[in-house]
């Protein structure tokens, strides 16, 4: 995943480029760049590195320019130095583009155009679109340029370009990863992602795939890539540009971890009634009755999204009776997948653009299935492509590693698992209502968690931060925050983490206990408690020291821990299906507090990048 931000309007064009790299840089930081025209000219930028080495090299050389282009890079193909950062160049230098995404075929059309007599100065994929456009130039227009050339293109990728031949102009173009194009009072903007523009306007065009916008001084014109024109509306977006900065936290991370009760408190905020036990879903549009005739949902996601729909698979199972498969979005589409009408596939992405959780809601969709997104962004690709979306309020997430995403995609799960309830009659009013009021104190739960655990959990992290490998174990439905919980520590300390359930504690991982290995421990008090006071046992019986959580007030567990090697973290009770949100809190912290102690990039950790747009 990269970066792309371009502008055309009155405004320096330069610095508004690097404010929106820095608001694209959690989508790549490998290598940044910036293309601008001047006195007719290209003049390019480029730098190995996180953006700030662009931005000194540019404070060093400035740049001016009348319209501009900038990328920053999560590398693919070629490695992460000068020579592969974006922009790249045709043979005359006239020509910049820049890309995210694959071209599949790109060592085919480099061998035609090496043949030609193109040269050609980067290991990358991208530098042969650049190429290609310039074989395709015969003076009617950059966009035709485009068009001519991306009938040879194959792969999933987003492309914006601009020619000094065809002045005041960019040419944005998609297939599979996403393109914005943002509508401002006489300037306009192409992007990767919203963050990107929001300082500047709110009224925003996604592009869908195989479609081309032509952005000038005079506006934007759309067009798909066999030369049809489009009309399209632009779409409000409703978050607030100050949000999407870090507000006196540290880190992006830290913020968006506190930011969960409001996050929670808006996406149920308007979709529930106490008194008639309803829940209103009004984006999903999928009828009741088509609900009623559905016999399996078969949930899709990646990554932390996947985490979030094992847990959604036991509320939806419990509360509506219906049978529920989960799979990562990666393998869905080669196992043929036995799928009919009757099925409801439900995409799970923060983004709406995740390329392999898009692609396996599309093998469903082929196969008949109704379906479903529960998405983040507004407008995106998985919302457009769906029969109905039910929409998380998280608002904009800038660290890579997903916090307030996660538990807002919790939240619509139970939702939707309501929802279902209601309408295939599982559950009655008054045990809705119950349900409904649990959700609604959930908010408060958790400020509570975030106050009162804060501070302890920290205080674990520099005790355990020098550790080399964590061992995390849960029961029932909070077996997925086990499997979370040591993801998100992988993710931003690079220590080794497993997360199982406990019954499979002694199906191998307890090999690996000795005391050189923390295991933390969910263990709430519910119809498994027991059984995890059993497992602890087991893993001390083996020298790992025990970092348990458990539900406030709970004194048994207390007596089977040893102050000196063993650390205890409560946290509130709240029903047994919401407690995974709960838990979520804590070992988020956890993480967090062990990273910024091993001096770790937590909001940028290495090799990652915020949402996998290409295969």
């Amino acid at each position: 995943m990269c970066g792309i931000i371009g502008y055309i309007g009155p405004k320096p064009v330069v610095p508004v480029i690097l404010e929106g790299l820095r608001k694209l840089e959690y989508r790549g930081y490998d290598s940044a760049g910036v293309a601008v025209v001047h006195n007719g000219a290209v003049e390019v930028r480029r730098s190995a590195g996180k953006l700030i080495n662009l931005e000194q090299s540019i404070q060093a050389r400035p740049l001016e320019g009348l319209y501009g282009l900038g990328h920053t890079r999560w590398a693919t193909h070629g490695r992460p130095t000068e020579e592969n950062a974006h922009p790249h160049r045709d043979g005359t230098g006239r020509i910049v583009v820049v890309h995210n995404g694959i071209i599949e075929n790109y060592l085919e059309i480099k061998r035609e155009l090496l043949a030609e007599g193109h040269k050609f100065e980067s290991e990358t994929d991208t530098e042969v679109v650049a190429h290609l456009v310039q074989k395709e130039w015969k003076n009617d227009g950059l966009e035709n340029a485009v068009l001519r050339a991306m009938k040879r293109v194959k792969g999933l990728f987003a492309l914006v370009l601009l020619s000094a031949d065809d002045p005041q102009k960019l040419v944005a173009v998609r297939n599979g990863p996403p393109i914005v194009v943002g509508i401002g009072d006489g300037e306009y903007f192409v992007a990767s992602d919203v963050p990107a523009i929001l300082s500047h306007t709110r009224d925003v065009v996604f592009l869908d795939d195989r479609e081309m916008a032509i952005v000038t001084p005079k506006g934007a014109r759309f067009r798909t890539l066999d030369g049809t024109t489009v009309v399209r509306t632009p779409t409000r977006v409703t978050w607030d540009p100050i949000s999407a900065e870090k507000a006196g936290y540290k880190h992006f991370m830290l913020k968006e971890i506190f930011e969960q009760p409001h996050a929670v408190r808006d996406t149920v905020l308007g979709r529930v009634s106490l008194e008639s036990g309803q829940v209103f879903l009004n984006e999903m549009t999928i009828s009741a009755a088509d609900l009623r005739a559905i016999d399996k949902v078969t949930l899709l996601a990646c990554g932390t999204s996947w985490h979030a729909a094992l847990v959604g698979k036991f509320m939806i199972e419990e509360l509506a009776k219906i049978p529920v498969e989960v799979d990562y979005g990666s393998e869905y589409r080669y196992r043929n997948p036995i799928v009919s009408s009757r099925t409801l596939a439900v995409a799970i992405t923060q983004s709406g653009e995740t390329a392999d959780t898009l692609a396996a809601m599309r093998e469903g969709k082929g196969k008949g299935a109704r379906s479903l997104a529960i998405c983040n962004v507004v407008g995106s690709m998985a919302t457009r492509e769906a029969e109905g979306t039910i929409y998380t309020h998280a608002g904009p997430e800038i660290g890579v590693a997903s916090t307030k995403a996660f538990t807002t995609q919790l939240v619509a799960l139970y939702l939707f698992a309501l929802h279902l309830a209601e309408v295939r009659g599982t559950l009655d009013q008054a045990a809705r209502c119950a349900h409904i009021e649990a959700l609604m104190q959930l908010p408060h739960i958790l400020e509570d968690t975030l106050k009162t655990t804060a501070k302890g959990v920290e205080e674990v992290a520099a005790r355990f931060h020098t550790c080399a490998d964590f061992l995390y174990l849960g029961r029932g439905i909070n077996y997925p925050i086990a499997l979370e919980g040591a993801l998100k520590l992988k993710e931003i300390s690079y220590i080794h983490a497993e997360g199982y359930p406990a019954g499979e504690m002694k199906h191998g991982p307890i090999a690996l206990i000795d005391e050189q290995m923390p295991v933390v421990a969910l263990a709430t008090v519910d119809h498994v408690f027991e059984k995890m006071q059993g497992n602890i046992l087991e893993a001390k019986a083996r020298g790992g020291s025990i970092i348990a959580l458990t539900t406030r007030g709970e004194t048994t567990l207390r007596e089977l821990l040893n102050e000196d090697t063993d650390s205890l973290i409560s946290v509130p009770a709240t029903t047994r299906l919401l407690m995974p949100i709960v838990l979520s809190i804590p070992l988020q912290l956890l993480s967090y507090y062990i990273a910024v102690r091993r001096g770790c990039d937590v909001d940028q950790p290495r090799n990652l990048a915020k949402s996998v747009t290409v295969e």
